[in-house]
């Protein structure tokens, strides 16, 4: 794959966090390209850890759990087998196919996972979401986030709560230090508004001459946010981290 290293010489910004950006630096790699890991968004352990602990305790309760991202099944699957481990034939759906392939990777299987988009939009579209009266559903996630899957499943008749099992903080990193130390990134990844929030702050002065860059997103939502910050170019992947190298190999080509 992508061995016309069509990214040779181009360093590729990823703001996610550290234990998320493997994959994609490996492809970009693959393609020739210089993958620099600058987290804009840090994982540490949810707050209330007690709440967490007690909804594990009845998890078997549930008639559909929902894993947000990989992430999510990475945090949510420690305080599960801490719990006891999973409970017998209750089904899993997942919002994309990243956090989709983090499950299998566990041994599930019959995961209810869009194939189209990786959003709530999308997954609220699937059969098996449609018709939930009555149905008792648990949304592994961490603190905060959007509301939409929770609001709609309820207004479906579902009974929601939250396993938030993990939160999300802002690093204390020197972005102007990397820029003296590694030069002006060629592109930037960027895969939440939360995450361009906080790379907006962490970058401070040097704002300017980094909001020029072109910068790649994987929704629609995240590109708004984007260009309404004063991104000049903004590009639009779908299709996971192999999406995101492509579109930046298609960029990039003459």
């Amino acid at each position: 794959m992508n061995t016309n290293k069509a990214l040779s010489g181009k360093t590729i910004l990823i703001t996610r966090p550290r234990e998320q950006a493997e994959v994609l630096s490996s492809l970009i790699r693959e393609a020739g390209g210089n993958p620099l890991v600058f987290p804009a968004v840090e994982i540490m352990p949810p707050n209330d850890s007690a709440r967490l602990n007690e909804l594990m305790a009845r998890l078997q309760n549930f008639d559909l759990a929902i894993f947000i991202s990989p992430t999510a099944v990475k945090h949510g699957w420690e305080s599960i087998t801490s719990a006891g481990g999973w409970p017998k034939n209750l089904p899993v759906a997942a919002i994309g196919q990243a956090s989709a392939r983090a499950l299998t990777e566990l041994g599930f299987k019959n995961i209810i996972v869009p194939t189209s988009q990786s959003d709530s939009e999308a997954l609220l579209a699937m059969p098996e979401l449609l018709e939930v009266t009555g149905k008792r559903i648990v949304i592994f996630r961490g603190e905060g986030g959007r509301e939409l899957l929770a609001q709609t499943l309820s207004q479906r008749g579902a009974l929601v709560e939250y396993a938030e099992c993990y939160r999300r903080a802002k690093p204390d990193a020197d972005f102007g230090t990397l820029l003296q130390q590694q030069g002006k990134p060629s592109a930037i990844v960027l895969t939440s508004r939360e995450i361009l929030a906080n790379f907006r702050e962490l970058v401070g002065n040097a704002w300017p001459q980094i909001k020029v860059l072109p910068v790649f997103v994987p929704h629609e939502r995240i590109a708004a946010a984007c260009t309404e910050a004063g991104m000049d170019s903004v590009q639009i992947s779908h299709g996971g981290d192999a999406g995101m190298t492509q579109a930046m190999i298609k960029f990039f080509q003459p």
